[in-house]
């Protein structure tokens, strides 16, 4: 296989600073850590460390850059802000305003020049930030916060705008937030929390408020980022700077855009190999939404699907609300490992019990029945006509006494459980505050999940704001539905990170020798012809099959009798891309008189078409096997993609494919041929033998191979149908199409 030559790569148009991997100080290279300096198989760098911010957030020094006391001035309550803040970091505040000689009592400077220290973070509140920072970088400044609007966010002039902010950045050497920022960085985070926290990254500092509320139901958050237009830092130097941090539990992301979408991989990248979770809502599975996040913050949304496989490959969690946002992040955050993958439900109702069975069975979650032994347990307790197998249903009355707490403490005993379900539909006093309390002390002795979903729409009982809410290690959900996706995601985070192994590990230097050799075939600013796109296959090892180009009736016959009856011959030129629709093909020709007919038709067609002809293919004809497609193109945000599905004449009909984005492993190979609708067909159907699956996958890597050493030389690449033959036989590219840049 060729599991172990994967590389990275960034996209041309974006910043070179990419984000250090993993517990060393990034990819392997050539058995060593990676250094500054080192290139990808592009010949792009490799990385360029993580920014630390621990002076961003909590700064020795502050300037306030047009602060301000006046009544009834904007200004005035951000100042008031910053100074709060500050005194609750530890950082010593320099107002700075060339009229005023004291703001809130502090003494201000005319200007930056006239600090009386270097300066860890300024916050720059004058409407035209481009002069302040280039006094900023004249004063060694460390990190600028810009809140100016009228950006990248606005049309052309904004981004021509922006543009020049962020080239006076790279010049100055500091670090920026934003433009189009706000002050969520500096909200009053409660200190008398404990455990894991949530780090918040928001483009819409809105959009956050959700998340930060968790405090109030006693769930501790550490940080909040709001990135803003991203003129310099973005969300993925916080997030690769979260998953450093101890007190971090997980990462909650609302993320209208990637500005860059290679180094948010190798951010997340660095939490999955640290096993920090991330949970995001990323907008634009929509083309509305794709369009309105571009004009909120002016950055790409890039191809859904794509982002959707890209996210999916590095362990982003990716929810859909805010809310599921909010349940998703705190639980991962605060709840341990899970002990097993099975799922129980435990309720007083039998309806209910079934209702949430059947939805926790869709969600893809595991619902294991119960011992026999297990079961006659619990049957002390709960009468014999009720079952317990799963869901169970204890009927009501037993939670009332002592046999609640037993029936509970009984089904978390059982080896295939690793997390209950309890749903409580709506309060019934005193059994319901029996019930929630016994959870409650049941979850303090147990290292499985207990997961309750309080149903009341009212929120005020005692049962729920005391004894729910007071308990760090139950986690409580108000619908059925966002628990479902918390748990399903808790453990779906766990499997990923116990078999996780970094794909830019084993990032190679240096191009291997198929590099060279497709180097040679390389046409750019043109499609290659089929037969031309096959030498390139074969530079790269995958096999194609036994065929002569010719340019004549008789090198047509000579040539089907050396590659053998029967023989399928087709138009070859740089032009033809659907040769099918325009009757180029001939199939299943047995004889010499027939393979001159076709020749001759073949070139009739062609001259009447238009078509120019570097010759006819005179071809093996490959039958029996599975049609699949493989194929390159670019994504605007993530580079080089290679896709994977059902292939053949409908392609575009069926739409069964799936989406990787380089580098990936075998592991992740198999990953995408097992989310194909019609991944049956692989297996056999019918009578049908099953398909070389080691061979579909060694062309996958083959292929991405491909795309990781051409990088921009490769616009796109074709291979379809790859027949997929009997297992043992392998995999043959029957036809190909490939554009060069």
């Amino acid at each position: 296989m060729l599991g172990s030559t994967h590389g990275t790569l960034t996209t041309d148009s974006r910043r070179t600073r990419a984000i250090a991997c993993g517990e060393r100080s990034g990819p392997a290279v050539h058995g060593r850590p990676a250094q500054a300096g080192d290139l990808d198989v592009s010949g792009r760098p490799l990385h360029a460390g993580v920014p630390d911010l621990d002076r961003f957030f909590r700064p020795r020094t502050l300037a306030v850059i047009g602060a301000s006391d006046a009544a009834g001035r904007p200004n005035t309550g951000i100042t008031r802000q910053l100074v709060d803040w500050a005194e609750r970091v530890g950082a010593r505040l320099h107002p700075v305003h060339p009229s005023r000689p004291s703001v809130f009592g502090i003494p201000c400077s005319p200007s930056v020049a006239g600090l009386p220290e270097q300066v860890d973070l300024a916050v720059v509140l004058v409407g035209d930030p481009l002069p302040v920072i280039e006094e900023l970088a004249e004063a060694k400044t460390r990190f600028a916060v810009v809140f100016a609007s009228g950006f990248a966010e606005t049309g052309p002039e904004g981004e021509a705008a922006q543009r020049r902010l962020t080239a006076a950045v790279e010049r100055s050497g500091l670090r920026l937030l934003g433009p189009n920022t706000n002050l969520n960085a500096f909200e009053r985070f409660r200190d008398d929390l404990e455990g894991p926290a949530i780090a918040l990254i928001t483009q819409s500092g809105h959009q956050g408020r959700p998340v930060f509320a968790l405090q109030e139901l006693g769930i501790r958050l550490s940080h909040w980022a709001p990135t803003g237009n991203e003129a310099d830092l973005d969300s993925a130097d916080f997030l690769a700077w979260f998953a450093e941090q101890p007190e971090v539990g997980a990462i909650a992301c609302y993320l209208e855009g990637l500005k860059d979408g290679r180094s948010f991989l190798l951010a997340a990248d660095r939490a999955a190999r640290r096993g920090v979770p991330v949970v995001a809502v990323k907008v634009g599975r929509t083309e509305t939404g794709a369009r309105t996040a571009a004009s909120h913050t002016g950055k790409l949304t890039g191809a859904d699907a794509v982002v959707d496989a890209a996210l999916r490959q590095y362990g982003v969690i990716r929810v859909d609300g805010l809310d599921e946002l909010q349940d998703t992040a705190a639980l991962l955050a605060r709840a341990r490992p899970p002990r097993a993958d099975g799922v129980v439900v435990y309720s007083i109702s039998g309806g209910t019990g079934a209702h949430v069975a059947d939805l926790a069975t869709a969600a893809g979650l595991s619902l294991p029945e119960l011992s026999e032994a297990r079961q006659a347990e619990l049957h002390q307790w709960i009468p014999e006509y009720l079952s317990v197998a799963n869901p169970v249903d204890n009927g009501g009355h037993p939670v009332g006494d002592e046999r609640g707490r037993k029936i509970i403490d009984a089904i978390l005993g059982d080896p295939a459980v690793g997390v209950l379900i309890c749903p409580v539909t709506g309060p019934f006093p005193p059994l319901s505050d029996r019930l929630v309390r016994d959870l409650v002390d049941a979850a303090e002795q147990t290292d499985k999940l207990v997961c309750v979903v309080w149903g009341s729409p009212v929120g005020t009982e005692p049962a729920y704001r005391e004894v729910l809410l007071g308990s760090s290690r139950v986690a409580t959900f108000r619908t059925v539905g966002n628990c479902l996706t918390a748990v399903r995601a808790y453990l779906a985070h766990h499997r990923f990170t116990a078999a996780y192994r970094s794909p830019f590990d084993e990032a190679p230097r240096t191009p291997s020798p198929s590099y060279r050799k497709a180097q040679a075939l390389m046409q750019p600013g043109r499609q290659l012809s089929e037969h031309a796109a096959k030498q390139l296959l074969r530079a790269y090892g995958i096999r194609v099959p036994r065929e002569q180009l010719v340019t004549s009736a008789a090198a047509a016959v000579r040539a089907a009798g050396l590659v053998g009856y029967p023989v399928v011959m087709k138009a070859s030129g740089a032009r033809i891309a659907h040769k099918t629709e325009l009757g180029l093909v001939k199939i299943g020709l047995t004889s010499a008189s027939q393979v001159r007919d076709a020749y001759r038709e073949l070139t009739d067609i062609a001259r009447y078409e238009d078509v120019a002809l570097d010759g006819v293919l005179v071809c093996q004809m490959v039958e029996q096997g599975v049609e699949m497609v493989v194929g390159v193109a670019h994504d605007d945000l993530f580079g080089p993609t290679v896709t994977v599905g059902l292939g053949g004449v409908l392609v575009e009909v069926l739409r069964d494919t799936a989406v990787g984005v380089p580098p990936f492993g075998e592991g992740q190979a198999r990953d995408m041929l097992a989310g194909l609708r019609g991944r049956a067909l692989l297996d056999g159907v019918r009578g049908r033998p099953a398909a070389d699956l080691d061979a579909l996958v060694e062309v996958v890597l083959r292929v991405q191979r491909m795309a990781l050493e051409l990088g921009d030389q490769l616009a796109e690449l074709d291979i379809n149908p790859l027949m997929v033959l009997p297992q043992g036989q392998g995999a043959v590219a029957l036809d190909a199409l490939a554009v060069c840049r």
